[in-house]
């Protein structure tokens, strides 16, 4: 007990100075749990880092997000990756809380830094766009995927076609790529039980199935909140840049945010340590305020913990076959379509009106993604210049 006290412990301060650190995005995070996690407290070598990495990649959520959870739950159980999660992800939550608090309080949204926050949110938007065609399209048959996701997006801009699309992907990802997947997967030791995993699924489609009910007969905003990021938190694929889509799609036009309002919380959390799913917690907050922001992230990451005590027991069988694997290159293909159509409209759409916001916003790719400027620093200086400009 006292063994396992200590470990919890350790998982706690290592998290929460990974939750105060961690600038740079998604890829920024593995290397910094690397670093800390394998390089200095050796908890895992680094062939079952790579495994854990491999796993979160092909699951729906937070990818970063939920190798630090993953990493707690091998260390501590349950609580070691509820532990990972807070420290890791509280942070961010907090700075976002304020910051949504500050906009509604004294009126921000015509302030100059406001608008640089939307154009930093093109240069950083683009800047991902690039990463991540070259990580998930390598090949022409998967750069078609996304061509014709992209054009159906921007054709039919709805929600439902979205999850249309991933489906519709991961059907033809199934026939076109498990010729060329990769089935050398090492034995992956499980913390969880199939049982346990299974329960963890059926809590997941259950509360698919039943929040969208329970949410229109009721009426309640904070149960409409939960069912909204939920929903996106179990669906979104390709981490948190793809979110920016589902969450505009399922936000805006219903009238509880403006896009203006929408992308200055989105510029605002590029430039936070953590993972940017906590995009959610300034979406709460906009909403219903501080108890609106808990119930947002909440819903948010719940899905995370389910799908990953769902999938640890499985994780050796189905990495192991190639149509699988398959289905994961196709979704992850639709993904980058998804995110171009988002990158043109809401992103370049409402914040490129001038030759001065797209010389800005050229500029701060430029930094980003010729010179190497970590995001965080593209979005001090957007926001530093852009105060000048547009003062």
């Amino acid at each position: 007990m006292k063994n396992n006290n200590r470990h919890l412990f350790e998982i706690m301060k290592s998290s929460i100075r990974l939750g105060l650190t961690s600038f740079g995005g998604p890829v920024a995070h593995l290397a910094y749990f690397k670093e800390e996690y394998i390089d200095r407290r050796k908890w895992l070598d680094d062939k079952m880092y790579a495994d854990i990495i491999a796993l979160c990649q092909f699951l729906p959520g937070p990818a970063s997000s939920q190798v630090g959870i993953s990493i707690g739950m091998l260390r501590g159980g349950l609580a070691g990756g509820i532990i990972s999660w807070l420290g890791f992800t509280l942070p961010s939550v907090i700075i976002l809380v304020l910051f949504a608090l500050l906009y509604q309080n004294f009126q921000l949204a015509d302030a100059p830094f406001i608008h640089s926050l939307k154009v930093v949110a093109v240069a950083v938007v683009l800047h991902a766009l690039i990463g991540l065609g070259k990580k998930l399209t390598p090949d022409s048959k998967r750069q078609t995927i996304a061509i014709i996701a992209a054009c159906f997006m921007l054709l039919f801009p709805f929600a439902w076609m979205q999850l249309g699309i991933i489906g519709v992907a991961g059907i033809a990802g199934r026939f076109l790529f498990k010729k060329i997947a990769d089935t050398n997967a090492a034995p992956f030791p499980v913390t969880f039980s199939k049982k346990a995993g299974a329960g963890a699924l059926a809590l997941l489609v259950s509360l698919l199935l039943v929040l969208p009910v329970l949410a229109r007969q009721t009426e309640h905003i904070l149960i409409q909140l939960f069912d909204t990021f939920f929903r996106v938190g179990s669906l979104v694929f390709g981490g948190g840049h793809v979110v920016l889509p589902m969450l505009e799609r399922e936000i805006v036009p219903s009238g509880l945010l403006n896009v203006d309002q929408f992308l200055a919380g989105y510029g605002a959390a590029q430039a936070v340590p953590g993972p940017l799913f906590t995009f959610s917690s300034y979406i709460g907050t906009m909403i219903e305020g501080v108890s609106g922001a808990a119930v947002a992230t909440i819903a948010m990451f719940l899905p995370s913990f389910l799908f990953l005590i769902a999938a640890l027991p499985f994780l050796s069988e189905l990495r192991s076959r190639p149509g699988f694997q398959g289905v994961l290159m196709g979704v992850n293909a639709s993904v980058v379509g998804i995110l171009l159509a988002a990158f043109y409209d809401p992103v370049v759409t409402s914040a490129i009106h001038s030759n001065t916001s797209f010389a800005l916003a050229l500029a701060l790719f430029s930094l980003l993604h010729f010179f190497k400027v970590p995001a965080w620093g593209g979005v001090l200086i957007g926001v530093v210049t852009g105060s000048f400009l547009f003062a």
